[in-house]
């Protein structure tokens, strides 16, 4: 995350607010509100005012993954653009999800909510959409992880590396 920031600040910190930066870091896939915490954190942004940008930015794209994404792979797959990335994100998800059809809420909740490498709101609204998961229950249980996730990411960030940094 230290060279995001130091690419951010060499080439875009001239002209574009640090606190939009963090919400487009929050927005993207893998990094998510993960990687825009740290970001926040070595950017010196206050805690709650990163919270509120990194939880907008990383759940922003949660809805039209959910209600979109099987349609937009329907399409890939059937005009060849990227197919066989659509079918390694199918097959990911799927494996991910295995055995959860009972307990989906909390696995959702939990997938979301423990930041580990591969999970997060991104990759959980794929499983959910996916696996035709109740689209309000689906929703809910990725909130409560996005928020799960930044309490988690502020102990870490705000905490820890806050103190290595301060």
């Amino acid at each position: 995350m230290e060279s995001l920031v130091l690419w951010y600040q060499s080439s875009l910190g001239h002209f574009l607010p640090k606190e939009l930066f963090v919400f487009f870091v929050s927005m993207l896939p893998l990094i998510e509100l993960r990687g825009g915490v740290v970001v926040a954190t070595l950017l010196k942004i206050p805690l709650i005012k990163a919270n509120i940008i990194c939880i907008i930015g990383n759940i922003i794209p949660i809805p039209f993954i959910l209600l979109f994404i099987k349609k937009i792979f329907e399409f890939m797959k059937k005009h060849n653009i990227l197919s066989g990335l659509v079918y390694k994100l199918e097959a990911r998800a799927e494996k991910k999800s295995s055995g959860v059809e009972k307990g989906e809420f909390i696995f959702l909740l939990l997938f979301v909510g423990v930041p580990l490498p591969g999970t997060g709101a991104w990759t959980g609204s794929l499983i959910a959409s996916l696996l035709e998961f109740d689209i309000k229950k689906a929703s809910l249980a990725i909130l409560l992880g996005v928020l799960m996730a930044t309490v988690i990411m502020d102990i870490v960030s705000y905490g820890v590396l806050g103190t290595m940094i301060g």
